[in-house]
């Protein structure tokens, strides 16, 4: 029986993947679904503000506006007439008025009327201008 082997366990392993678990836990966002793995951090990854009806408005009015050549592009630094994509845009904002008619607070109400008219107003003002670039 000497030479009978033996099983030797080193039960620290498990001591280090509880605290391995332990840590994970602790740096998960409240908000993750269980066992979901922590996403690796992006130091670019800047803080968002909270949603709302302005900010959407607000995004599609910017993007509307470098479609129709009024602000260059943020990435290139171009300035591009992309008057379809500029139209599906404004389309989308009146959309979201129709859509939302009835809910909306006077603010946000003002907001959406003038966007529409100061962009239907830069789209009339490219129409003798060519579509110029590919789309992004």
């Amino acid at each position: 029986m000497a030479d009978e082997k033996r099983i030797i366990i080193d039960e620290d392993w498990k001591a280090q993947v509880q605290a391995e678990k332990d840590a994970a836990a602790k740096s998960k966002p409240a908000d993750a679904p269980q066992g979901a793995a922590p996403q690796p951090s992006d130091a670019g990854d800047v803080p968002m503000p909270p949603a709302s009806l302005e900010l959407l408005l607000t995004m599609l009015a910017t993007e509307a506006l470098v479609a129709l050549g009024q602000v260059p592009h943020p990435a290139t630094g171009q300035v591009h007439v992309q008057r379809n994509q500029a139209k599906y845009l404004i389309d989308t904002v009146d959309m979201l008025r129709e859509k939302t008619k009835g809910n909306l607070t006077p603010g946000e109400q003002q907001l959406i009327e003038t966007l529409l008219h100061q962009l239907r107003m830069a789209f009339v003002e490219t129409t003798n201008q060519p579509a110029t670039g590919a789309s992004r």
